[in-house]
């Protein structure tokens, strides 16, 4: 049972950034692509879309993701406990 437990939290902290179809708010195709988690970061969302658009580029058209929290609301210097979500808007050339 511990190992399971391990295994489910290891595959929660070493997730992957997943790109899927949208319509953009001009009516036009895109992607969004999320990359939320306490192991992921903007720059995983970049990639995916990099590797999503086949190496043909891309446009931010926006994003949407939890704000950084003020010093005073972190304990000890680290922001503790607070899922952070992020997602990328974009729009392949």
């Amino acid at each position: 049972m511990n190992k399971l437990l391990a295994l489910i939290a290891l595959l929660a902290l070493g997730g992957c950034a997943t790109a899927s179809n949208t319509y953009l708010a001009n009516g036009q195709q895109g992607l969004a692509i999320d990359c939320s988690g306490e192991a992921m970061s903007w720059a995983k969302c970049y990639e995916k879309a990099d590797d999503s658009c086949a190496g043909t580029g891309y446009v931010i058209v926006g994003t949407d993701g939890t704000p950084a929290p003020k010093e005073s609301d972190k304990t000890l210097g680290v922001d503790v406990g607070n899922f952070k979500s992020r997602t990328v808007y974009v729009e392949c050339k």
